[in-house]
C-alpha cells in the first residue's frame, strides 16, 4: 500500500476516470499537488483531490477507491495521509460535502467529521456539508 502525491505518470488513468472537471483543470490540480493517489503493487487503486474553499479551508472534492479495493481501508488510508499533510501545512479545519442521499456521509462521520448545514441547488439532492477540526 502506497500512498503519494499524483504525477504525471499518472495522468492518463485519472483523466480517464474523473470526469467530474476538465482536463486542464485535473493537469493544474496535480501541479499544485492537490490529488493523492493510492497505488498497490503498481496499479492505481484511488485517489482523493481536494481544492481550497474561500481559497483558504481544505476542501475534499473527491474521494474515489475502485470498485474492487473498496472496504479494505484504502479511503481511509487516503483521507489519513491528507489530513497529515493539512496539518503539516498548518490547516486547522477540513471541510467536504455529500448528496444527502450517499452513504459517504457515514464514513465521513466516522472519520470525525460534523454536520455543519447544506444547501438545495435544483434539481439535485440535498448537499450536506461536513466539517472536521484538527488536533
Amino acid at each position: 500500500m502506497t500512498i503519494r502525491w499524483a504525477d504525471w505518470e499518472d495522468w492518463p488513468e485519472l483523466c480517464k476516470r474523473d470526469h467530474h472537471l476538465p482536463e486542464q483543470e485535473l493537469r493544474r490540480a496535480i501541479r499544485l499537488r492537490r490529488v493523492l493517489v493510492g497505488v498497490d503493487n503498481g496499479a492505481l487503486v484511488g485517489w482523493l483531490r481536494y481544492n481550497l474553499f474561500w481559497d483558504n479551508t481544505p476542501f475534499l472534492n473527491l474521494l474515489y477507491v475502485k470498485e474492487e479495493y473498496r472496504n479494505l481501508g484504502w479511503g481511509r488510508a487516503l483521507h489519513q495521509h491528507w489530513e497529515e499533510a493539512m496539518k503539516k501545512e498548518g490547516f486547522s479545519v477540513l471541510l467536504t460535502s455529500t448528496q444527502a442521499e450517499e452513504c459517504s456521509q457515514h464514513f465521513y462521520r466516522r472519520l470525525g467529521y460534523r454536520d455543519i448545514g447544506g444547501f438545495l441547488l435544483p434539481p439535485e439532492p440535498y448537499e450536506l456539508m461536513l466539517a472536521k477540526k484538527l488536533a
